[in-house]
């Protein structure tokens, strides 16, 4: 629910999200060392360093800022052990007090959005009787040009669970206007897509 993360902006008197976007360039040459001489040359001591580094930005950080925003790839590209990381991460960020939007922009047809839905913010069911949280995110930007089928698997997992989704309508990349700066009846595509946004959400205000 995005009021929890209002509610921490008030708390501590600050707006600002720290992104933990994590690339080996980015890590201290001590901390590379120390997982590089563990686990070797591999994909394994890669995860390791950005794991140790991002709990060193949030120990510096957890009571000045509201909350942070992990981008998924930054992880993936390191393969399982990326993603093992990435869960690791959020699981230390809520653990001190931080809200943790997913930075995943995920959007597909129906089912594959439900599913996407389910694993960042939703609950997994393992049988007819337990479902689980996996990454358990607060929140999870989500790309809306599939359309309304691609949106509301995660607005349900959002009343479900007391999450939130941050939904992409105009963005920054160069490119950008070749699509959402598009005018269709007298208004800007992404003006369009603001339109839908209001409407999905008309339902879960807080």
């Amino acid at each position: 629910m995005i009021d929890v993360l209002i509610d921490k902006i008030k708390e501590k008197n600050n707006p600002t999200v720290a992104g933990l976007d994590p690339k080996l360039d980015y890590i201290p040459d001590d901390i590379k060392a120390k997982s590089f001489e563990k686990f070797g040359n591999t994909l394994e001591a890669a995860a390791d360093a950005i794991y140790e580094f991002n709990k060193q930005l949030i120990d510096a950080l957890y009571d000045i800022v509201p909350a942070v925003k992990p981008q998924s790839a930054y992880y993936e590209m390191y393969g399982w052990r990326g993603v093992k990381c990435l869960d690791d991460t959020i699981k230390y960020a809520k653990s001190k007090g931080l809200y943790v939007i997913c930075d995943a922009k995920r959007g597909d047809i129906g089912a594959t959005s439900e599913a996407y839905a389910k694993a960042y913010i939703g609950k997994t069911a393992l049988n007819d009787s337990l479902e689980v949280s996996s990454f358990d995110a607060d929140s999870l930007t989500v790309n809306p040009y599939l359309g309304t089928d691609g949106v509301l698997p995660f607005v349900n997992e959002c009343n479900n669970n007391q999450k939130s989704i941050f939904v992409l309508v105009k963005t920054s990349n160069k490119s950008s206007g070749e699509l959402q700066d598009i005018e269709a009846d007298g208004k800007f595509i992404y003006e369009r897509m603001a339109e839908l946004v209001n409407a999905w959400g008309e339902n879960s205000v807080g």
